[in-house]
Protein backbone atom coordinates (compact mmCIF):
# COMPACT_ATOMS: atom_id res chain seq x y z
CA UNK A 1 0.00 0.00 0.00
CA UNK A 2 0.34 3.96 0.24
CA UNK A 3 0.84 5.69 2.95
CA UNK A 4 2.33 8.83 4.61
CA UNK A 5 5.73 8.28 6.51
CA UNK A 6 8.23 10.55 8.60
CA UNK A 7 11.61 9.47 7.86
CA UNK A 8 12.65 12.04 9.80
CA UNK A 9 11.33 14.52 12.18
CA UNK A 10 11.06 17.77 10.99
CA UNK A 11 8.47 20.54 8.70
CA UNK A 12 5.30 19.68 6.86
CA UNK A 13 7.83 18.34 3.85
CA UNK A 14 9.17 16.07 6.34
CA UNK A 15 6.12 14.29 5.57
CA UNK A 16 6.43 11.68 2.52
CA UNK A 17 3.93 9.56 0.44
CA UNK A 18 5.67 6.28 -0.41
CA UNK A 19 5.38 2.58 0.05
CA UNK A 20 4.66 0.92 3.16
CA UNK A 21 4.01 -2.54 4.43
CA UNK A 22 -0.09 -3.31 4.18
CA UNK A 23 -1.64 -3.99 7.38
CA UNK A 24 -3.41 -7.07 9.11
CA UNK A 25 -6.28 -7.36 10.82
CA UNK A 26 -5.38 -9.31 14.41
CA UNK A 27 -7.35 -10.42 16.81
CA UNK A 28 -10.47 -8.11 17.58
CA UNK A 29 -9.47 -6.14 14.59
CA UNK A 30 -10.68 -5.24 10.94
CA UNK A 31 -8.98 -4.00 8.14
CA UNK A 32 -10.23 -0.42 6.44
CA UNK A 33 -9.56 0.65 3.54
CA UNK A 34 -9.15 4.05 3.64
CA UNK A 35 -11.61 6.60 2.01
CA UNK A 36 -10.60 9.75 3.83
CA UNK A 37 -8.78 11.42 6.92
CA UNK A 38 -8.32 14.26 9.42
CA UNK A 39 -5.29 16.71 10.50
CA UNK A 40 -4.94 17.08 13.75
CA UNK A 41 -2.44 18.72 16.56
CA UNK A 42 -1.51 15.65 17.22
CA UNK A 43 -0.29 14.83 13.41
CA UNK A 44 1.61 17.72 13.77
CA UNK A 45 3.26 17.21 17.14
CA UNK A 46 4.33 13.34 15.92
CA UNK A 47 5.51 15.09 12.35
CA UNK A 48 8.36 17.08 14.90
CA UNK A 49 8.97 14.31 16.89
CA UNK A 50 7.33 15.20 19.86
CA UNK A 51 4.79 13.25 20.24
CA UNK A 52 5.21 9.48 19.17
CA UNK A 53 2.97 6.58 18.91
CA UNK A 54 1.77 4.13 21.35
CA UNK A 55 3.41 0.93 21.62
CA UNK A 56 2.27 -1.39 18.65
CA UNK A 57 0.38 1.29 17.30
CA UNK A 58 0.37 1.97 13.21
CA UNK A 59 3.82 4.54 12.63
CA UNK A 60 2.05 6.48 10.74
CA UNK A 61 0.08 9.85 11.32
CA UNK A 62 -3.58 9.92 11.49
CA UNK A 63 -6.17 9.58 14.53
CA UNK A 64 -9.06 9.12 12.70
CA UNK A 65 -10.38 7.84 8.98
CA UNK A 66 -13.50 6.53 7.59
CA UNK A 67 -13.70 3.94 4.72
CA UNK A 68 -14.85 0.19 3.79
CA UNK A 69 -14.59 -2.74 6.02
CA UNK A 70 -12.29 -5.02 3.66
CA UNK A 71 -11.58 -7.65 6.45
CA UNK A 72 -12.60 -8.96 9.62
CA UNK A 73 -10.37 -10.86 12.00
CA UNK A 74 -10.64 -13.26 14.29
CA UNK A 75 -12.92 -12.58 17.21
CA UNK A 76 -14.78 -10.02 15.54
CA UNK A 77 -18.67 -9.50 15.16
CA UNK A 78 -21.25 -6.96 14.22
CA UNK A 79 -19.41 -5.23 11.23
CA UNK A 80 -18.93 -7.16 7.86
CA UNK A 81 -17.14 -6.40 4.93
CA UNK A 82 -18.45 -3.63 2.60
CA UNK A 83 -19.83 -1.79 5.86
CA UNK A 84 -19.20 2.08 5.25
CA UNK A 85 -17.28 3.39 8.65
CA UNK A 86 -15.14 5.80 10.21
CA UNK A 87 -12.56 4.89 13.12
CA UNK A 88 -11.13 6.62 15.88
CA UNK A 89 -7.23 5.25 15.95
CA UNK A 90 -3.92 5.37 17.71
CA UNK A 91 -1.70 5.83 14.70
CA UNK A 92 -2.21 5.24 10.67
CA UNK A 93 -5.12 7.06 9.25
CA UNK A 94 -2.48 8.73 7.14
CA UNK A 95 -2.78 5.26 4.53
CA UNK A 96 -4.63 3.44 2.01
CA UNK A 97 -5.30 0.79 4.75
CA UNK A 98 -4.98 0.21 8.50
CA UNK A 99 -6.43 -2.11 10.69
CA UNK A 100 -8.58 -1.09 13.55
CA UNK A 101 -10.03 -2.32 16.96
CA UNK A 102 -13.81 -3.10 16.17
CA UNK A 103 -14.56 -1.32 19.44
CA UNK A 104 -13.30 1.87 18.23
CA UNK A 105 -15.47 1.40 14.97
CA UNK A 106 -18.22 3.75 14.01
CA UNK A 107 -21.12 3.32 11.03
CA UNK A 108 -21.33 6.21 8.91
CA UNK A 109 -24.34 8.19 10.36
CA UNK A 110 -27.41 8.39 8.01
CA UNK A 111 -26.84 12.12 5.76
CA UNK A 112 -23.46 12.29 5.77
CA UNK A 113 -20.96 10.97 3.03
CA UNK A 114 -18.18 8.76 3.63
CA UNK A 115 -15.31 10.98 3.12
CA UNK A 116 -16.45 13.53 5.48
CA UNK A 117 -17.54 11.08 8.15
CA UNK A 118 -13.72 11.36 8.73
CA UNK A 119 -13.94 14.45 10.40
CA UNK A 120 -16.16 13.19 13.22
CA UNK A 121 -14.14 10.46 15.18
CA UNK A 122 -11.63 12.42 16.64
CA UNK A 123 -14.04 15.68 17.50
CA UNK A 124 -16.96 14.08 18.84
CA UNK A 125 -15.06 11.26 21.03
CA UNK A 126 -13.03 13.94 22.28
CA UNK A 127 -15.54 16.41 23.27
CA UNK A 128 -18.39 14.33 24.27
CA UNK A 129 -15.57 12.38 26.72
CA UNK A 130 -14.38 15.86 28.22
CA UNK A 131 -17.43 18.02 28.23
CA UNK A 132 -20.51 15.40 29.08
CA UNK A 133 -18.80 12.04 30.52
CA UNK A 134 -15.76 13.87 32.67
CA UNK A 135 -17.20 17.01 33.25
CA UNK A 136 -20.68 16.58 33.23
CA UNK A 137 -21.86 19.69 31.43
CA UNK A 138 -26.07 20.39 32.22
CA UNK A 139 -29.03 21.49 30.67
CA UNK A 140 -28.78 25.65 31.53
CA UNK A 141 -24.78 25.73 32.25
CA UNK A 142 -22.91 28.15 30.50
CA UNK A 143 -19.58 26.36 28.72
CA UNK A 144 -17.18 28.43 27.52
CA UNK A 145 -14.82 26.56 24.77
CA UNK A 146 -10.99 28.42 24.04
CA UNK A 147 -10.59 27.98 20.29
CA UNK A 148 -14.03 28.37 19.26
CA UNK A 149 -13.37 27.79 15.21
CA UNK A 150 -11.31 24.57 15.42
CA UNK A 151 -12.48 20.96 14.92
CA UNK A 152 -12.82 20.57 18.43
CA UNK A 153 -14.38 24.01 18.64
CA UNK A 154 -17.22 23.73 16.17
CA UNK A 155 -18.62 20.28 17.45
CA UNK A 156 -18.29 21.54 21.32
CA UNK A 157 -20.58 24.57 20.69
CA UNK A 158 -23.05 22.50 18.59
CA UNK A 159 -23.38 19.29 21.45
CA UNK A 160 -22.99 21.75 24.27
CA UNK A 161 -26.36 23.71 22.59
CA UNK A 162 -28.01 20.57 21.47
CA UNK A 163 -27.85 19.61 25.24
CA UNK A 164 -29.50 23.25 26.19
CA UNK A 165 -26.33 24.95 27.33
CA UNK A 166 -25.19 28.54 26.89
CA UNK A 167 -22.19 28.62 24.88
CA UNK A 168 -19.02 31.27 25.06
CA UNK A 169 -15.96 30.80 22.92
CA UNK A 170 -13.01 32.55 21.98
CA UNK A 171 -11.66 33.01 18.32
CA UNK A 172 -9.17 35.69 16.36
CA UNK A 173 -10.90 37.87 14.60
CA UNK A 174 -14.45 39.01 13.08
CA UNK A 175 -14.94 35.93 10.39
CA UNK A 176 -14.20 33.08 13.10
CA UNK A 177 -16.30 34.54 15.37
CA UNK A 178 -19.14 35.02 12.99
CA UNK A 179 -18.80 31.37 11.53
CA UNK A 180 -18.76 30.35 15.97
CA UNK A 181 -22.09 32.55 15.89
CA UNK A 182 -23.99 30.74 12.52
CA UNK A 183 -23.06 27.17 14.89
CA UNK A 184 -24.93 28.62 17.98
CA UNK A 185 -22.34 30.06 19.96
CA UNK A 186 -23.77 32.72 22.62
CA UNK A 187 -20.97 34.49 23.82
CA UNK A 188 -18.30 35.95 21.18
CA UNK A 189 -14.44 36.38 22.43
CA UNK A 190 -11.88 38.31 20.58
CA UNK A 191 -9.11 36.78 22.01
CA UNK A 192 -6.74 39.01 20.43
CA UNK A 193 -8.76 42.09 21.88
CA UNK A 194 -10.65 40.99 25.10
CA UNK A 195 -9.75 39.77 28.37
CA UNK A 196 -12.08 36.11 28.08
CA UNK A 197 -12.00 36.32 32.01
CA UNK A 198 -13.37 39.88 32.10
CA UNK A 199 -16.28 38.76 29.49
CA UNK A 200 -17.27 35.67 30.75
CA UNK A 201 -17.72 37.24 34.36
CA UNK A 202 -20.23 39.89 32.21
CA UNK A 203 -22.10 37.78 30.22
CA UNK A 204 -22.74 35.42 33.42
CA UNK A 205 -23.77 37.90 36.06
CA UNK A 206 -20.28 37.55 37.49
CA UNK A 207 -20.80 33.72 37.96
CA UNK A 208 -18.61 32.53 35.82
CA UNK A 209 -18.44 29.72 33.08
CA UNK A 210 -19.17 26.46 34.33
CA UNK A 211 -17.35 23.61 32.33
CA UNK A 212 -14.05 25.20 30.54
CA UNK A 213 -12.96 23.18 27.50
CA UNK A 214 -9.24 24.00 26.71
CA UNK A 215 -6.75 23.75 24.48
CA UNK A 216 -3.81 25.71 25.61
CA UNK A 217 -2.89 24.65 29.18
CA UNK A 218 -0.09 26.67 30.92
CA UNK A 219 -0.97 30.26 29.25
CA UNK A 220 -4.02 30.27 30.14
CA UNK A 221 -3.98 28.20 33.08
CA UNK A 222 -4.56 30.86 35.94
CA UNK A 223 -6.58 32.80 33.84
CA UNK A 224 -9.10 30.03 33.27
CA UNK A 225 -9.59 29.21 37.13
CA UNK A 226 -10.28 32.81 37.50
CA UNK A 227 -13.16 32.84 34.68
CA UNK A 228 -14.73 29.11 36.40
CA UNK A 229 -17.96 29.43 37.86
CA UNK A 230 -18.17 28.40 41.58
CA UNK A 231 -18.08 24.75 41.04
CA UNK A 232 -16.92 25.24 37.34
CA UNK A 233 -14.73 22.23 35.80
CA UNK A 234 -11.71 22.93 33.96
CA UNK A 235 -11.07 19.97 31.32
CA UNK A 236 -7.59 20.31 29.35
CA UNK A 237 -7.15 18.92 26.06
CA UNK A 238 -4.01 20.88 24.57
CA UNK A 239 -0.76 22.46 25.36
CA UNK A 240 -0.49 25.13 22.51
CA UNK A 241 0.39 27.64 25.39
CA UNK A 242 2.48 25.63 27.16
CA UNK A 243 3.28 22.59 29.97
CA UNK A 244 4.04 24.15 33.12
CA UNK A 245 2.58 27.05 35.14
CA UNK A 246 2.18 28.38 38.74
CA UNK A 247 -1.71 28.04 40.34
CA UNK A 248 -2.91 29.26 43.58
CA UNK A 249 -4.69 26.41 45.00
CA UNK A 250 -6.28 29.02 47.30
CA UNK A 251 -8.25 30.47 44.13
CA UNK A 252 -9.55 26.43 43.25
CA UNK A 253 -10.60 25.54 46.68
CA UNK A 254 -12.37 28.84 46.90
CA UNK A 255 -14.41 27.86 44.02
CA UNK A 256 -14.63 24.23 44.74
CA UNK A 257 -12.95 23.86 41.23
CA UNK A 258 -11.97 20.67 39.60
CA UNK A 259 -9.50 20.31 37.51
CA UNK A 260 -8.85 17.29 34.29
CA UNK A 261 -6.68 16.71 31.52
CA UNK A 262 -7.32 13.66 29.32
CA UNK A 263 -5.52 12.67 25.77
CA UNK A 264 -7.41 9.85 24.09
CA UNK A 265 -4.50 7.80 21.90
CA UNK A 266 -2.80 6.31 24.54
CA UNK A 267 -5.83 4.78 26.43
CA UNK A 268 -6.68 1.36 27.10
CA UNK A 269 -8.76 -0.37 24.17
CA UNK A 270 -11.88 -1.15 27.17
CA UNK A 271 -11.53 3.08 27.81
CA UNK A 272 -11.72 4.07 23.91
CA UNK A 273 -14.18 1.51 23.37
CA UNK A 274 -16.59 2.64 26.52
CA UNK A 275 -16.08 6.29 24.41
CA UNK A 276 -16.97 5.15 20.92
CA UNK A 277 -20.08 3.43 22.16
CA UNK A 278 -21.49 6.31 24.34
CA UNK A 279 -20.94 8.30 21.37
CA UNK A 280 -23.08 6.42 19.22
CA UNK A 281 -25.26 6.19 21.67
CA UNK A 282 -25.60 9.79 22.31
CA UNK A 283 -24.04 11.81 19.51
CA UNK A 284 -24.95 9.69 16.68
CA UNK A 285 -29.02 10.35 16.79
CA UNK A 286 -28.32 14.10 16.69
CA UNK A 287 -25.97 13.96 13.80
CA UNK A 288 -28.84 11.88 11.79
CA UNK A 289 -31.53 14.26 12.94
CA UNK A 290 -29.50 17.05 11.38
CA UNK A 291 -28.94 18.81 14.41
CA UNK A 292 -25.19 18.55 14.51
CA UNK A 293 -22.97 18.14 11.64
CA UNK A 294 -19.21 17.88 10.85
CA UNK A 295 -17.88 21.45 9.86
CA UNK A 296 -15.08 20.86 7.24
CA UNK A 297 -12.34 23.84 6.24
CA UNK A 298 -10.95 21.92 2.76
CA UNK A 299 -10.30 18.18 1.84
CA UNK A 300 -6.44 17.58 -0.10
CA UNK A 301 -5.22 14.31 -1.78
CA UNK A 302 -3.52 12.69 0.63
CA UNK A 303 -0.28 12.69 -1.22
CA UNK A 304 -0.72 16.77 -0.18
CA UNK A 305 -0.66 15.71 3.85
CA UNK A 306 2.14 18.85 3.77
CA UNK A 307 0.12 21.50 2.00
CA UNK A 308 -2.45 20.15 4.61
CA UNK A 309 -0.22 20.78 7.62
CA UNK A 310 0.60 24.52 6.36
CA UNK A 311 -2.74 25.46 6.57
CA UNK A 312 -3.61 23.93 10.27
CA UNK A 313 -0.59 25.61 11.47
CA UNK A 314 -1.37 28.82 10.41
CA UNK A 315 -4.45 28.43 11.92
CA UNK A 316 -6.49 30.37 8.80
CA UNK A 317 -9.02 27.26 9.02
CA UNK A 318 -12.25 26.64 10.81
CA UNK A 319 -13.30 23.04 11.16
CA UNK A 320 -11.67 20.56 9.98
CA UNK A 321 -9.48 19.80 7.33
CA UNK A 322 -9.40 16.11 5.70
CA UNK A 323 -7.50 14.26 3.26
CA UNK A 324 -8.86 12.31 0.89
CA UNK A 325 -8.16 9.42 -1.33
Amino acid sequence: MHAITIEQPGGPDALVWGEAPDPVAGDGEVLVEVAASAVNRADVLQRQGFYAPPPGASPHPGLECSGRISAIGPGVSGWSVGDEVCALLAGGGYAQKVAVPAGQLLPVPAGVDLVTAAALPEVVTTVWSNVFMVAGLRPGETLLVHGGSSGIGTMAIQLAKAVGARVAVTAGGKEKLARCAELGADILIDYREQDFVEEVRAATGGAGADVILDIMGAKYLTRNVEALAVNGRLAIIGLQGGVKAELNLGALLAKRAAITATTLRARPLEEKAAIVAAVREHVWPLVESGRIHPVVHAAYPMAQAPEAHRVLESSAHVGKILLTL
